[in-house]
């Protein structure tokens, strides 16, 4: 009997060969300019047997980075070394959406650029600290307020970022709308004290994410852009006062859009069941992601509860995942110290269940 999870899907135009998605994971192995590498096209190469693969988080201005070594898609030479990673995707049959992440206040002015701004939608400061190569340990940088006019520009950064990623041949673009980072900062009571249409209650919150979702749709079409949310998330300092109903609100919104799909995690508290949430406020276009394992994840599909499942930490160790999981064969762990670091080791050196490194 074939397994679900190993049977092709489609969410709007991105096709997946399989069920299996690819989380997006921060490595920072970019350059300094935030340029990809051949070593990010290695990596990502390796795992293109996956149904899906969400590139790790990618600012799409140089105010949103929010550390060291992380990719950008601002420029034209940003597109251009991103187009070596979607080529080395496809030729393995897989397809491959950008990860599109402003961190507003996540940040420090030691990592971005001499004179760049750190924003966000309240001049509030975020508790907890970053690391820069050039000072180590550091209090995330205090942010300036956007004013109305620069939210609006915000917005049309992130359509042209989305457009970018076209050109460097993704299959589409998921904004990141958790974790604490810009989209969130809008949505979450929290840290949005603005009085303008971007602030006050929950639809005016979402407002943000949803301008960027309606913009990023009118540049490259609604059936390439995705969404990722965690309702009840309280990293990188944020709150609300109702996290189910501020994203039930979003979800709504998203889907009325007509967006490819929605990429939940499961909820940090027990008070939430976020899959139920999305289900019920988004439909049936879900990529469910965290604490999965091939049989969960066969389990999950088979029931209906989305139609794809995420895996991020099993990805790391084992760029055969998909083998592995069909063929039941056991997974390798991977080493937590090279998570973050600048080489190979770590990141491209993996072994298949075959004892090789891939090519």
């Amino acid at each position: 009997m074939t397994m679900t999870l190993f049977t092709p899907t489609q969410f709007g135009r991105i096709k997946l060969q399989n069920r299996i998605v690819m989380a997006p994971m921060t490595r920072n192995r970019a350059t300094p300019e935030g340029l990809a590498t051949p070593m990010m096209a290695e990596h990502y190469g390796q795992r293109g047997d996956a149904g899906l693969i969400v590139a790790e988080g990618t600012w799409p201005e140089v105010t949103g980075q929010a550390y060291n070594r992380q990719p950008g898609i601002e420029t034209a030479e940003q597109m251009r070394a991103w187009q070596r990673v979607t080529d080395a995707v496809h030729a393995r049959g897989g397809s491959i959406v950008l990860q599109l992440m402003h961190s507003g206040r996540i940040g420090s002015h030691r990592i971005k650029p001499a004179g760049t701004r750190t924003v966000s939608a309240s001049a509030l400061k975020a508790q907890g600290q970053i690391w820069t190569d050039s000072a180590g340990m550091q209090d995330f940088d205090t942010p300036v307020a956007l004013s109305t006019e620069e939210v609006k520009a915000a917005i049309s950064t992130h359509a042209q970022a989305a457009q970018r990623a076209i050109d460097a041949g993704f299959d589409g673009v998921e904004l990141h709308g958790t974790s604490g980072y810009l989209s969130m900062q809008f949505l979450s009571s929290s840290t949005n004290r603005r009085s303008d249409e971007y602030g006050g209650n929950a639809a005016h919150r979402a407002r943000f994410a949803v301008e960027c979702l309606c913009e990023m749709s009118a540049r490259i079409g609604s059936d390439r852009v995705g969404l990722r949310l965690n309702p009840g998330n309280t990293y990188n300092d944020t709150s609300d006062e109702d996290s189910a109903s501020t994203h039930a609100e979003l979800m709504r919104q998203a889907a009325g859009i007509g967006i490819a799909y929605l990429h939940v995690m499961r909820a940090p508290v027990v008070e939430i069941d976020a899959f139920a949430l999305a289900r019920e406020n988004f439909g049936q276009n879900l990529i469910l992601n965290d604490g999965f394992d091939a049989a969960s994840a066969e389990t999950a599909l088979a029931a209906g509860e989305g139609r794809a499942v995420s895996f991020a930490r099993h990805f790391i160790g084992n760029p055969d995942l998909v083998r592995r999981m069909r063929e039941g064969l056991p997974l390798s762990t991977f080493d937590r110290k090279t998570l973050y670091t600048d080489g190979e080791r770590g990141y491209t050196d993996y072994e298949s269940a075959d004892g090789l490194v891939l090519a």
